[in-house]
């Protein structure tokens, strides 16, 4: 058996049932044969069944009381994955699909997109089934601080780094900080919160986005600012599509002040259409069918799949830029580099909210606060050097345009050489 499938066979007896972690090992491993064939170094020293295991994993329960006094449990996770170029670095996601092989596949994917940025950050993720919806603040702050009581052991500026995922943005960190300062008398740079900044030019294009929060709210308000005109957004319960552009003002208010519905963006703009998930198309997801120019899934994983992918297709869409994790299932992800358009992996498109964090983390060690255009300025030259390091690779092996296979081998290459040098650990 070759030594790829060998090891995802392995995996699967060792991870039994933790299907998105499977899809996610499986999607960088094929991509890595044309390195695993030209040098047989990464074989010889097993970087591949080393890389694909977690250096450690900590699970714990978070008690917490609801405000009528009653005690609720949820279970949670941190996954320190790999720290072969820097201390841990990932989001903490709260959503009650958490479990062990989503954070896994979350870390994972991880490793490659902080290797991708040039910066000196290792691998990692967490999060808990905890459902923020409908909590009052209150009930979010106590389980915060319940969850950091045990977190706050296992974190620190030169080890583990977490920041923001979906559900957990300023809000959620605050009190996450505020309770490890508490425990720890420590004012450092300990948590980052999550920002995202784009490149390019894509003015007079109309772009359809998925997803409502941090991601997706501030890939829409870059949109504006390239000139381009995103007409959708969603969330778990429906869609909304607004011909003249999502209004981005009541947007903000609705997601980031009252944690509301999309559902009330209509009460607002009369002329929108909401479209709740029960009345999609059978099988897909009703944001793609909207024709574009470009396409930006924002919200979580294999939300854009085959027939989706079909249906941006024909509508006329050139350009997929993902901003979540493995948003797009394989077989849509296939569909895109066959058609030749411009496809940007989750690992090379996402990878400016890491990178911020990173620039984040360097003013909080140096007690400085750099300007807005300051770290836009370092970001843009950080995204610019992620592009060229996927395109050169891809470039390298045969394939000039497929920057999925350019950015794996990047990544893994990067953080692989580096364990080698480190020994065996």
């Amino acid at each position: 058996m070759p030594y790829v499938a060998e090891t995802i066979a392995k995996l699967k007896r060792s991870s039994p049932a933790e299907l998105e972690f499977y899809q996610a090992v499986e999607e960088v491993l094929t991509s890595l044969r044309p390195l695993l064939d030209k040098d047989p170094k990464y074989k010889k020293h097993n970087i591949i069944e080393r890389i694909v295991e977690p250096e450690r994993q900590i699970i714990f329960r978070v008690p917490w009381i609801d405000d009528k006094g009653h005690v609720q449990v949820n279970k949670a996770y941190r996954v320190e994955y790999n720290s072969a170029i820097g201390p841990y670095k990932g989001g903490i996601r709260f959503h009650p699909s958490v479990y062990s092989g989503i954070i896994k596949f979350l870390g994972f994917e991880q490793i490659f997109k902080n290797a991708l940025t040039g910066l000196a950050i290792g691998g990692g993720k967490g999060g808990s089934d905890f459902d923020p919806k409908g909590k009052s603040d209150n009930e979010i702050m106590r389980f915060c601080q319940s969850f950091m009581n045990e977190l706050y052991r296992h974190i620190g500026p030169t080890t583990d780094v977490p920041a923001g995922d979906i559900d957990v943005g300023g809000r959620e960190i605050g009190y996450m900080f505020g309770q490890y300062k508490r425990l720890t008398g420590n004012y450092d740079g300990v948590l980052t919160g999550k920002k995202i900044n784009w490149g390019g030019s894509l003015e007079g294009k109309t772009c359809v986005v998925s997803g409502a929060g941090n991601v997706a709210i501030y890939t829409i308000q870059k949109l504006y600012q390239l000139g381009a005109k995103p007409v959708t957004c969603s969330d778990s319960r429906g869609m909304i599509y607004d011909e003249r552009g999502i209004d981005l003002a009541l947007l903000k208010q609705l997601k980031e002040v009252e944690n509301a519905s999309l559902e009330k963006y209509i009460e607002h703009h009369h002329d929108a259409v909401y479209t709740r998930v029960s009345a999609y198309p059978a099988g897909r997801n009703h944001v793609w069918s909207v024709p574009c120019g470009a396409a930006f899934p924002r919200a979580t994983q294999n939300e854009l799949n085959e027939a989706d992918a079909e249906m941006l297709l024909k509508n006329g869409c050139i350009c997929i830029s993902e901003g979540a994790n493995m948003p797009s299932t394989p077989e849509a992800v296939e569909k895109f580099l066959k058609a030749g358009i411009c496809y940007g992996p989750g690992k090379a498109a996402n990878a400016g909210g890491v990178a911020t964090s990173q620039l984040e983390m360097a003013q909080n060690a140096s007690k400085q606060q750099w300007t807005f255009e300051e770290v836009d300025a370092k970001l843009q030259g950080i995204m610019h050097g992620i592009f060229t390091r996927a395109s050169e690779t891809a470039a390298e092996f045969g394939h000039p345009t497929n920057l999925v296979l350019g950015a794996n081998i990047a990544g893994f290459r990067k953080v692989a050489d580096a364990m080698i040098d480190q020994g065996v650990v």
